[in-house]
């Protein structure tokens, strides 16, 4: 059995972000991802500059492929009639990323501290033990002094550790794809219209993502969610003291549609293009530009945990809840609510890693989240209603400094 200080189920931004963490204050880190490095999923692909300056004070900016990211300056809404608002992001601005290139240089990053990422090592079943916790895996077992989440959207650890909570509202959905296209603007470009929002990132030189998101019933525009594809199912009272949960696989798979496979992917073209004809504007931008990635779904988006921390666990990432992707925050909200749980973790593993102990980081996390949770659900109220968000648009348009003012009280 192999032993280490933190087992990090799940190797996508948040779960790599914590072996950083963990492992630049001298402790012995494992990751565990049940697919291969690195994961692709559904993402806005936009770090904003809370989520910068996390990447810069864990060293991952000079490891970042600058032919796969683009500078954001700022925030560009454009509604239906053509009207729009610019805002510019406060310094040092935000940053337009492909996903899998922010993974290999967190990556890269956590390796060089001395993390260990075991790749295709999907989490079967776990259970507490006076020393801690007792981890079956695909690749062996593994014993950690604490266990954290970074099992995504639906993580499976969430739910079977009793930390889920109902998320309430009518669900929304996403699903992106990228286009090879030089981006047009240095701005995120973000289409309205009544019931949808279409994203438009720059994420290199020659590429632009889009991600349209939108509120519907389950299943509207082919979104559904995925179950923990390929792992083990629950497992209780499995082998000895302490109590077995099934674990199904780290970075657990956060949504699939119709004829997917795990982790969102989704075959064919006719979901993706039928959200994407909602905004006649954006269709004839992207006219002749050849897509260079398959789509990906995700949702739906609403997520509750009942708190973030128990005995010798953790929650991060999107597993510690999340609300939606309106604003383009949930790869900053991971980077953060890392190096928070980093800043933690000595004296938490000093004093056995309980919930008392962990309790910092909830109350970290929830600083963190309640700005972003409130900002939210505000422009959610605001786009659920069109008659209202129209004239909001225009006189912000008349007012760029007021914008200016809005994103730097709500992103920084």
């Amino acid at each position: 059995m192999s032993r280490c200080d933190v087992a990090i189920v799940g190797g996508g931004p948040a779960g790599l972000a914590v072996a950083i963490a963990a492992a630049s204050r001298g402790l012995r880190a494992v990751v565990l991802e049940r697919g291969t490095l690195p994961v692709d999923k559904a993402c806005g692909e936009g770090v904003l500059p809370p989520g910068l300056g996390a990447l810069e004070r864990a060293g991952v900016l000079p490891l970042l492929d600058r032919r796969a990211c683009t500078p954001i300056e700022g925030i560009r809404y454009v509604q239906e009639d053509g009207s729009r608002a610019e805002g510019k992001l406060p310094a040092p601005g935000g940053l337009g990323i492909r996903r899998t290139a922010l993974a290999e240089a967190l990556a890269q990053r956590a390796r060089d501290l001395g993390a260990e990422l075991r790749e295709e090592c999907a989490l079967l079943t776990h259970r507490r033990t006076s020393q801690g916790v007792e981890l079956d895996t695909k690749g062996g077992p593994v014993e950690a002094r604490l266990l954290v989440a970074a099992d995504g959207l639906a993580s499976r650890l969430r739910r079977l550790e009793g930390l889920e909570g109902e998320a309430s509202g009518a669900p929304r959905f996403g699903i992106r794809r990228h286009y090879a296209l030089a981006p047009w603007s240095s701005f995120v470009e973000v289409h309205l219209t009544d019931g949808a929002e279409a994203y438009v990132t720059p994420v290199g030189t020659e590429q632009v993502g889009v991600a349209v998101l939108w509120r519907g019933a389950r299943g509207a525009g082919g979104a559904g969610e995925a179950r923990g594809a390929g792992g083990a199912g629950e497992a209780r009272g499995a082998g000895g003291a302490g109590e077995a949960r099934g674990a199904g696989g780290a970075g657990g798979a956060e949504v699939q549609k119709p004829g997917s496979g795990a982790g969102g992917e989704v075959e064919g073209g006719t979901a993706f293009e039928g959200q994407l004809a909602r905004f006649p504007q954006l269709v004839e931008r992207l006219a002749g530009a050849m897509p260079v990635s398959r789509q990906r779904g995700a949702g739906p988006f609403a997520r509750v945990a009942r708190a973030r921390v128990a005995d010798r666990l953790v929650l991060v990432g999107d597993a510690a809840g999340y609300v939606d992707a309106v604003t383009g925050e949930g790869l900053s909200l991971a980077l953060r609510s890392a190096e928070a749980l980093g800043e933690v973790l000595p004296d938490a593993l000093a004093r056995g890693a309980t919930r008392a102990s962990l309790w910092p980081y909830e109350e970290a996390f929830q600083r963190i989240f309640r700005k972003y949770a409130l900002v939210t659900h505000g422009l959610l109220q605001l786009a659920a209603r069109p008659w209202l968000r129209r004239p909001v648009v225009r006189w912000l348009g008349r007012n760029p400094r007021a914008f200016d003012l809005v994103l730097k009280h709500t992103v920084s």
